[in-house]
């Protein structure tokens, strides 16, 4: 008998055909396959934690567990995911992450082909399971993001919505600027007197779970503050209500923002604490908007404020970014209800580096000032906009950071493609050939 087979775990509705046939190519030994049945889909997850090898998760379309993260779990453990497409759904599999689909009715060899193609056969015995699949997102252009973080209480949000009135001033980002609420304690429904709860993060999530929406379908989950110039993406309804965001599709949401808008605002929270600080992989689920914005985000916005308290909190918000992989030239401290002297806010400057010790080397730019401004309940509580003498420093400051880094959020096409420089590969006009010369 051969070294060496394929381990395909399988999942179907009961009495599927598909699944008794593969069983039985498997038993009798007509194809060189180890399949391992599963009675729904949270089998599945637990086998694929386990730590056991799989060649391919061979799966029915018509599962209701199939989502992007039960895609991504497989991939994530080297297994390939083939779909058995019956043609009722419209669901694209293969941005959804599928290795390859399979008619509801395919043959043994239809079936040894595709696992010859997308799977790796596993040794007997081996301790190790095959390859890691590396998945890659879809090519294009993805617009900025500045995720803006701090403790509670800093004046977070109102910074997040006069960086995004700002940057939505400029003309480079006319309609095309978003402010998405990724806190757990979601406030700016209330900040913008919505009228309605949805749209919102979770249906984006939603959204992005089972395929890749357009961009019109994103833009449509938004709501448009038309005085402010930018587009809200509300908030979780309830503080509880992360638990319906799933990371790897959040991750796909926070990516379609950024392929729908030019430039992605996102108040976040300051707590990225994961499973391997914590020891609990509840605590990092739970974290999962703040790490994956601010691992993902252009630029980062750490909010504090002066006195005591709140240097102390601006310290340890940049740390614990620092911990989290964060550079620290993608970090951009603000002091914010600034004091007016200069001599003060040189001495909060001072007093920021010095307590930051030897990360102060990492690249880490002086904290920027924001003043406190009367009356700013007021223009919050009527709607207003907010004075853009009073957020221009800010905004400009952010916008020439995201200048200086936009020709890097072009995702590439492919690894064998290379850019061509305009000129390098010749010329052809009326000029360089006569008309007696054939074209």
């Amino acid at each position: 008998m051969t070294a060496e087979r394929y381990v395909v775990l399988g999942a179907a509705q009961v009495r599927s055909p598909w699944f008794r046939e593969v069983a039985r190519w498997g038993n009798s030994a007509m194809l060189p396959i180890e399949f391992v049945k599963s009675m729904s889909v949270a089998e599945v997850r637990v086998r694929l934690r386990s730590g056991r090898g799989f060649s391919a998760l061979l799966i029915d379309d018509s599962l209701a567990g199939l989502d992007r993260d039960l895609v991504e779990l497989a991939r994530d453990s080297g297994c390939a995911v083939i779909v058995v497409d019956s043609g009722r759904s419209t669901r694209q599999w293969g941005e959804l992450g599928a290795s390859a689909v399979l008619p509801h009715e395919f043959t043994r060899s239809e079936l040894h082909q595709v696992l010859a193609q997308v799977a790796t056969p596993i040794l007997r015995h081996h301790p190790e399971g095959p390859t890691a699949v590396t998945a890659s997102g879809p090519a294009g252009y993805r617009g900025a993001l500045v995720a803006v973080t701090g403790a509670g209480g800093v004046g977070r949000s109102t910074v997040a919505m006069a960086l995004a009135q700002g940057l939505a001033a400029d003309p480079r980002y006319l309609d095309m600027v978003c402010l998405a609420d990724l806190a757990l304690d979601a406030e700016h429904a209330m900040l913008h007197g919505a009228r309605d709860v949805v749209p919102g993060v979770v249906e984006l999530a939603e959204a992005h779970r089972s395929g890749t929406p357009s961009i019109d379908e994103v833009r449509a989950l938004t709501w448009r503050v038309k005085d402010r110039g930018y587009q809200l993406l509300l908030g979780l309804r309830r503080h509880r209500d992360w638990t319906a965001v799933r990371p790897r599709a959040f991750s796909a949401g926070l990516d379609g923002l950024r392929r729908s808008f030019r430039v992605v605002v996102a108040d976040v929270d300051a707590d990225v604490e994961g499973e391997q600080t914590s020891g609990s992989l509840d605590v990092e689920e739970r974290n999962t908007m703040a790490r994956v914005t601010t691992t993902a985000a252009d630029l980062i916005v750490v909010v504090g404020q002066p006195g005591m308290k709140g240097l102390h909190g601006l310290l340890r918000t940049t740390r614990d970014l620092l911990a989290h992989g964060i550079e620290g030239p993608r970090l951009l401290p603000l002091v914010n209800r600034s004091p007016r002297s200069p001599r003060a806010r040189s001495e909060l400057a001072a007093g920021f580096g010095e307590l930051l010790g030897a990360q102060a080397d990492l690249g880490i730019p002086s904290p920027i000032h924001l003043q406190e401004r009367r009356h700013l309940d007021d223009l919050l509580r009527d709607g207003a906009r907010l004075p853009d003498g009073w957020l221009s420093q800010v905004a400009g400051t952010v916008r020439a950071l995201l200048d200086r880094d936009d020709d890097r959020r072009i995702a590439p096409i492919a690894d064998d493609l290379v850019p061509v420089r305009p000129g390098s590969l010749g010329s052809w006009t009326d000029d360089d050939h006569d008309d007696n010369d054939e074209p």
